[in-house]
């Protein structure tokens, strides 16, 4: 039998007269209102509820504001993120993990400079139980010594490895050029402070700062919004406090300015990072921003890729996203380059945004950003988990439900003209950022292109 020759896409693609024509994309799904109960508990806690899906299963998202001024207020809160579920009066880690199994779940903290979180999941049948093991962390978690001294020392080991990361160390030198000693900008302890940590510190941490009143807790799957709210009160009624969480301090805006190299010895390739102010969701002009940077660098089919990965190279990926705090929103571009090219990249980069401001994205180019944004929310909401995550980042912006059903169509609503708008936010003057990399292979070529600080 004669093996049939190797035909590439193209010529897959391809018939007598001419390339096959692609089908029409269908009209999308419309967004299905989730059943929501949105309440404040006696203890101050807000819990949003929603049924949705058809899995019998409930996911459970709870963020608590965990800001700290503290030096140790970093290292401290790690710690404590990996401990606070190692046991508790009732349950030591041995009997947590079997509880939550029991009944198909799983729950895990984790921790930032602006919020303590814990995620987890269980069957509908469960989520009694789950809830249970969280009201047992939240009021009688032990910090056992051997459990504090055990996690502690697993923290300094992966911390010593995080901090070699080239990613780390961009977003670190980021962040501390954005806005200098902010709380915001100390994202990694410092593994010195870590070792220091002790477990009198830890539950002392816990006693002032895990606090019910400013928190979320929100649920989403196989359950009744209406009586669930009686059982996470009844549950959760231990946990109790007269103060509220403490919230970030707000975040300076940010300004354009120059690029600053940090040396990075040895490095054979660069962390290109630049950020912008940007807008918070809240924002009238937000639904425009958001088309506007997909079509700058948010997707696949945007300029930046076009530009410095398909067409010349530079890199395996570039992005440009969005990050939110509390009433914020800056704009993040992001590539790693090798070191020959990082000055052509950022030049690069910089035409970018200089393009995107003064030619704005075509009709076709919204629409594509446009479709591929309402199909993002759409899929990404679809899932349980998907919908409690979003839900509660909608909280903490001062949105809710209805806010996340109606974004589909202000979407469609937005014009060529609206994003043109929009698109003056790429102006390369707004942005700022940091270039890290071997300053004696790159230094040169950034200084002759100018707009760079060299160590």
């Amino acid at each position: 039998m004669t093996q049939a020759p190797h035909r590439s896409a193209e010529e897959i693609g391809r018939t007598e007269t001419g390339p096959r024509p692609l089908p029409p994309l269908g009209e999308p799904r419309p967004l299905r209102t989730p059943e929501v109960v949105d309440a404040t508990l006696p203890n101050g806690l807000r819990l949003i509820a929603a049924r949705h899906g058809v899995v019998p299963m409930v996911e459970a998202r709870l963020r608590i504001p965990f800001a700290g001024e503290d030096a140790m207020h970093p290292a401290t809160s790690e710690v404590l993120a990996e401990t606070i579920l190692t046991g508790t009066a009732a349950r030591d880690r041995v009997q947590v993990d079997t509880d939550l199994a029991a009944v198909g779940g799983e729950l895990h903290a984790v921790v930032d400079p602006e919020r303590l979180s814990f995620i987890g999941s269980a069957l509908s049948s469960g989520k009694g139980t789950l809830l249970e093991v969280l009201a047992d962390a939240l009021t009688g978690a032990a910090y056992a010594a051997d459990e504090v001294a055990g996690e502690r020392d697993r923290l300094v080991e992966r911390l010593a490895v995080a901090r070699s990361q080239p990613r780390v160390i961009a977003r670190e030198e980021l962040q501390r050029h954005r806005y200098g000693d902010h709380p915001f900008v100390r994202e990694v302890p410092q593994a010195a402070d870590v070792g220091q940590v002790t477990p009198e510190a830890v539950r002392e941490l816990h006693a002032g700062a895990v606090l019910p009143r400013g928190s979320t807790l929100v649920l989403v799957g196989d359950l009744d919004p209406h009586t669930i709210v009686d059982e996470v009160t009844r549950i959760l009624a231990p946990w109790d406090s007269a103060v509220a969480a403490t919230e970030l301090p707000d975040l300076p805006e940010l300004r354009g300015g120059d690029v600053r190299l940090v040396h990075r010895e040895g490095a054979v390739q660069s962390q290109l990072r630049m950020s912008a102010q940007g807008l918070h969701r809240t924002d009238e002009r937000y639904p425009a921003l958001q088309i506007a940077n997909l079509g700058f660098g948010g997707y696949f089919s945007s300029r930046l890729v076009e530009n410095i990965r398909e067409d010349k190279g530079y890199t395996y990926g570039a992005h440009s996203s969005f990050e939110f705090t509390r009433g914020n929103g800056t704009i993040l571009v992001d590539a790693d380059t090798a070191s020959e090219v990082t000055a052509a990249a950022l030049l690069e980069m910089r035409y970018e945004f200089g393009r995107m401001a003064l030619v704005p994205p075509t009709e076709a180019e919204v629409e594509s950003a446009r479709q591929y944004a309402i199909g993002g929310l759409l899929t990404s909401t679809s899932s349980q988990s998907g919908m409690a995550s979003m839900l509660l980042t909608l909280a903490v912006a001062g949105l809710d439900h209805h806010w996340l059903t109606a974004h589909p169509d202000r979407l469609r609503a937005v014009t060529a003209e609206q994003v043109a708008e929009a698109a003056l936010f790429y102006a390369p003057t707004r942005f700022t950022g940091v270039v890290v990399g071997d300053a004696d292979k790159i230094g040169d070529r950034l200084a002759a292109l100018g707009g760079v600080v060299l160590p």
